[in-house]
């Protein structure tokens, strides 16, 4: 998850000596614009958290912005601000060491530059509390999980899948991702790791733009989407995933996520709220 900017805190209280609580452990190039940062606390220890939740990271105004990205737009943030905005966890809840982000580089934005700009050892404001119902916990034990993601969206299954892989033998896991390029397919590696060593996880990625591949593409292409809508997933499971069964977690680009609702809607799936439990978990931040 990325939420829309959740502003900022003033001077007194972002500048003091505590502010920049947490370091940067590990920053990993996925593709160009794609990161992944290891975020450790400093002095502090990690609150518990659910494998799905989020945590919120911020960075001074004063702070550089990564050379690739857009000038600051105008209004700038005022000096001695905190930006801060929320994204989804990726790293396992019971990992006690640093909390991992999958990030994309928003050119025009206000944070993600100067998150993109940090490097190892560098230090950065973590927010002490963890939140969020994009969980596993409202999903009965016997029922299938189908997860679809764009991009980044695919940060909270893969905290989710990390922490709860081993203890649901069971229960099936499909995993779909999509994005432009294959080189766009973060932790593509550990999720066919992940299909090889359980086999009740189908990990199935998607790629939009098979034509710019510097060799043939032999995987599924189009959009996420698709994989539902042609069977793609219903012929690997040997059976057209349902409500009765089958709960869906959607994540990604906005576009992706109101037409598979949609499409899931008609289908039977019931969107799931607080109030009114259904088979539909959708992630609508972006």
């Amino acid at each position: 998850m990325v939420s829309p900017e959740v502003g900022s805190v003033g001077a007194e209280q972002a500048m003091t000596a505590n502010a920049l609580n947490a370091v940067v452990a590990a920053r990993i190039e996925v593709a160009p614009g794609l990161v992944i940062l290891r975020v450790k606390p400093d002095g502090w220890d990690l609150p518990p958290f659910r494998p799905g939740q989020f945590a919120v990271l911020g960075l001074p105004a004063e702070a550089g912005r990564h050379p690739v990205a857009d000038p600051e737009g105008d209004p700038a943030p005022k000096p001695g601000t905190l930006i801060r905005r929320s994204y989804s966890i990726a790293s396992s809840s019971v990992e006690r060491e640093y909390l991992e982000f999958y990030l994309t580089l928003v050119r025009s934005g206000s944070l993600t530059p100067r998150l993109f700009a940090l490097n190892v050892g560098d230090r950065l404001w973590l927010g002490p509390k963890i939140t969020g119902l994009f969980t596993f916990e409202q999903v009965p034990a016997g029922a299938d999980i189908v997860m679809v993601a764009t991009g980044t969206g695919l940060a909270p299954y893969m905290s989710q899948l990390r922490t709860a892989l081993l203890h649901h033998p069971a229960r099936r896991v499909a995993v779909l991702h999509g994005a432009r390029h294959s080189w766009d397919l973060g932790y593509h590696a550990e999720l066919a790791t992940m299909q090889r060593l359980r086999p009740h996880l189908l990990y199935l990625p998607v790629v939009s733009r098979p034509d710019e591949e510097p060799a043939v593409w032999a995987g599924e292409v189009g959009y996420v989407q698709d994989l539902w809508v042609s069977g793609v997933l219903e012929r690997r499971w040997g059976g057209r995933p349902g409500p009765a069964d089958t709960h869906v977690f959607l994540c990604g680009n906005p576009a992706m996520i109101e037409t598979m609702a949609a499409l899931l809607a008609g289908e039977g799936f019931r969107e799931h709220t607080p109030r009114q439990p259904g088979e539909l978990h959708v992630e609508r931040f972006w």
